[in-house]
């Protein structure tokens, strides 16, 4: 157990729950005068995230999607107190899967510092700092470095074991899970892949699939109920076939899926995919684009350019990204930790069930690319097929700064995705969960530049603006 270095009160998860906790007490709808109240009460980047989601345009889909949250939090605190374990796993692991026992939660590490980067004063900016004064190195991923922060402090909700799926796909997840596994005494579970994409080489993975089912039955003294397992994959089929639903619609020009809803539906997939707050959603947000298409609504009074985010987005301030963005005609139309491939699960039996979940384990968003034989030739081949999908006019790279894998190979891809899509890529540089890099008046100035000099123009006229 990890010496407590804060107060209580004080720890990401911790904090974020005591706010989500306010969300029992909404109703499914707010008015515009509750909405201003709420957030004249609030901290200034509370109310910048809040006032985002709670945009008219979007405002039931919001409350639904920080109602699921508000669950998601409040069963894991539930669970603990049950004693049941409370599983630490990377994003591109699928919690579907820890769903499946009964004696344990999933939580999600990177999720946690988008809720704490979200919805705390300060953000994450405290964690990230107290990682640096125990002397962890500053190129190590905020994603994840920022909640792992809160937990080396003693003072917060700790994981009993933490589940890591990232080697090789993301280094710098790989060791400082690891270190924090050391650092609190809880056990860590490996899952490895291999980079062969052949039978050959899904076979191989799917034997350290199973191996990892045991070691978690024997942790756990709990083995994997057919039944528990088809309820949760029934649930996880439904959530995926809205979310391919979700998918369609955004192909259309202009888009009527509003940019931050991108970030729900993997925001959902990341942490509620097997529960019915995960098909709620996913149900919540296709009915509202649904509606939006049929009324033609668009937030400018034409689309000017439809970007794919060939890595991910900036989470600390959603106003200025998601809304800010369709407001000028900027739609994103999604970003590669949220585009997947996952097909549905057999559930006709627990074998084809575990096979299912191997399946969507390697076809993990950054494990199937970073983790490829050749980073580079998977990604550059699955961002030509997303773009070419959603009818992309070009791509924008975050350069995040701690993702080696992906700096590493983004010139080739840049070059190749221009000779084979005609898309061109805008290189920014900032950190995707830490403010303090670029601020957001500066990247919305590059983007600007890019989509009104290099874009290629197929302006799309909106029937209404809304």
């Amino acid at each position: 157990m990890a010496e407590t270095m804060v107060r209580d009160y004080e720890g990401l998860i911790n904090r974020v729950c005591g706010i989500f906790d306010l969300l029992k007490h909404f109703p499914d709808d707010l008015s515009d005068e509750e909405v201003e109240g709420l957030l004249h009460v609030l901290p200034r980047d509370a109310a910048g995230t809040i006032g985002a989601v709670m945009h008219p345009r979007m405002r039931k889909v919001g409350i639904t999607f920080l109602k699921g949250f508000q669950t998601w939090f409040e069963q894991a605190r539930k669970a603990k107190a049950e004693g049941k374990k409370i599983i630490l796993v990377p994003f591109n692991f699928p919690p579907e899967f820890v769903y499946c026992f009964e004696s344990a939660y999933p939580l999600t590490s990177e999720v946690l510092t988008v809720s704490g980067v979200a919805a705390l004063e300060g953000q994450g900016e405290r964690y990230w700092d107290f990682a640096m004064g125990l002397g962890l190195p500053d190129y190590l991923c905020s994603s994840n470095t920022v909640e792992l922060g809160s937990a080396l402090t003693g003072a917060d909700f700790e994981p009993d074991a933490i589940i890591s799926a990232a080697p090789g796909s993301c280094d710098a997840n790989s060791k400082i899970h690891e270190f924090v596994a050391r650092y609190l005494g809880v056990p860590q579970f490996l899952l490895d892949k291999p980079v062969d994409a052949t039978a050959r080489g899904r076979a191989v993975y799917l034997t350290y699939f199973k191996s990892l089912i045991k070691e978690l039955e024997e942790f756990l003294g709990e083995e994997l109920s057919e039944e528990r397992m088809r309820q949760v994959l029934g649930n996880a089929n439904e959530a995926s076939e809205l979310y391919y639903d979700l998918w369609e619609l955004r192909k259309m020009r202009p888009s009527p899926c509003p940019n931050v809803f991108t970030l729900y539906a993997y925001g959902a997939k990341y942490t509620l995919w097997g529960t019915e707050a995960a098909t709620n959603i996913m149900k919540t947000m296709v009915e509202a684009v649904k509606e939006r298409r049929e009324k033609g609504l668009y937030p400018a009074a034409e689309e000017v350019a439809r970007c794919f985010w060939i890595y991910t987005y900036y989470y600390w301030d959603w106003a200025a990204f998601f809304n800010g963005m369709e407001e000028k005609g900027i739609t994103v139309l999604g970003d590669l930790l949220g585009s997947f491939f996952f097909e549905p699960i057999d559930t006709s039996s627990k074998e084809t069930m575990i096979q299912g979940l191997a399946r969507t384990c390697f076809d993990y968003a950054m494990t199937r690319q970073m983790g490829a034989e050749s980073m580079s030739a998977q990604w550059i081949e699955d961002i030509s097929y997303w773009t070419s999908q959603l009818d992309a006019d070009a791509c924008i790279y975050c350069g995040h700064h701690s993702c080696k894998q992906t700096w590493s190979v983004f010139s080739i891809t840049r070059n190749e995705i221009m000779k084979r899509s005609k898309l061109p890529t805008l290189m920014l540089q900032g950190d995707s969960w830490i403010r303090r890099m670029t601020p957001m008046s500066v990247l919305d100035q590059q983007i600007d530049e890019f989509v009104s000099t290099v874009v290629k123009n197929k302006r799309t006229a909106a029937t209404l603006i809304g």
